[in-house]
């Protein structure tokens, strides 16, 4: 297929180059690179990706639905043409569809984009803001020195980190940050099995998936306490698997400590909040 013919294609369907990007999976820059004729020589991969959304591919071939970052509770709302856990495309199997997907498709994927595979799933990963790294380094750090100064053994991890959660096939996703003690569960390529604790920093794409679909799977993988932190809305949600417990609701005041640790290290809410007020996303 010729650029003239990629470019008449996509403006009989209309597709804007957003849409194009999304439906195929293929990133923006990448196509917008193709577009312009910088990349004369597309990848095989990225043609045949083109080719399905636009509708050149051979017959019978197997379309695949664009994959969206829209996973927010009030997407059906808002954005009533959003299609919500659809099938993935690009390089990594293409003919699959979503809860087909496997580790040996996680790893083909493209390197420029972060994904994470839950029960098959293919889920695309935003690039995290300034605050929600300020406020995993800052946790990051006080969880570090508690267990520096009490001679601990469990290891704090930023993301990306790939952790296999369920030991299987099926699951590779990437916290923004986990407290492992058993150091049996680290191999080359990461983690496997649960951790002792996951912290996720909701953002608005991410949202439904941390707050539904993670915590299934984090309660049911054996992970022992489990916090949300939600910038936006200011408060911090904590599961504590360990003594079944209802789940707590902080506001961003004052401290709150970790189930894990027997309460004993806290977490300084007020500072969170001071940096979300000092650096708005």
């Amino acid at each position: 297929m010729t650029l003239d013919e990629m470019k008449r294609l996509k403006k009989e369907k209309g597709y804007t180059m957003a849409q194009l990007s999304e439906y195929s999976n293929i990133p923006l820059g990448t196509l917008q690179k193709i577009f312009t004729g910088e990349t004369a020589h597309p990848r095989s991969a990225t043609r045949e990706a083109l080719e399905k959304v636009l509708g050149t591919a051979q017959p019978g071939a197997k379309v695949p639905s664009p994959v969206t970052s829209c996973y927010d509770h009030d997407c059906r709302e808002s954005r009533p043409d959003c299609l919500r856990e659809a099938p993935a495309a690009y390089n990594a199997a293409p003919a699959k569809m979503q809860g087909e997907y496997t580790i040996e498709d996680y790893y083909a994927w493209p390197r420029e984009q972060r994904v994470e595979l839950i029960d098959g799933m293919i889920y695309v990963m935003e690039a995290p803001g300034f605050v929600h790294q300020r406020i995993a380094g800052e946790m990051l750090f006080a969880i570090k020195s508690f267990i520096r100064n009490k001679g601990g053994d469990c290891i704090p991890l930023l993301s990306p980190i790939d952790v296999r959660l369920d030991c299987d096939d099926r699951t590779m996703i990437q916290p923004d940050l986990i407290i492992l003690c058993d150091s049996d569960k680290i191999k080359r390529r990461g983690i496997m099995g649960a951790p002792d604790f996951i912290l996720e920093i909701l953002s608005r794409s991410t949202r439904r998936k941390d707050c539904i679909k993670k915590l299934q799977k984090y309660s049911d993988a054996g992970v022992k306490e489990y916090w949300i932190l939600d910038p936006e809305k200011k408060f911090l949600l904590a599961y504590d698997f360990i003594h079944d417990n209802l789940p707590c609701i902080y506001p961003l005041t004052g401290a709150a400590g970790l189930a894990l640790f027997d309460g004993e290290l806290q977490i300084d809410l007020d500072e969170i909040a001071g940096m979300i007020q000092e650096w708005p996303e």
